[in-house]
């Protein structure tokens, strides 16, 4: 499933790994990954899983981020 959802891989030394945060999600949104690579990976599987989430629940889903603006789709 393709979003347009952000995603902000950063290292961390005091975890040794790299954490994800996926912000239009909530500030404790997060995910993380020995490797860069495992953490896109991963949270790309925990977007698939909040999207289905909401979409099942009938819940709106937060409008993507984009430097800034507001985008109007999904």
């Amino acid at each position: 499933m393709k979003s347009s959802y952000t995603i902000i891989i950063q290292w961390s030394e005091e975890d040794q790994c790299y954490v994800v945060s996926l912000p239009e999600w909530g500030e404790h949104c997060h995910t993380h990954g020995d490797s860069y690579e495992e953490a896109l990976k991963n949270a790309q599987k925990v977007l698939e899983l909040l999207i289905e989430s909401a979409l099942n629940n009938h819940e709106p889903l937060p409008k993507p981020q984009l430097f800034g603006k507001t985008l109007e789709r999904v």
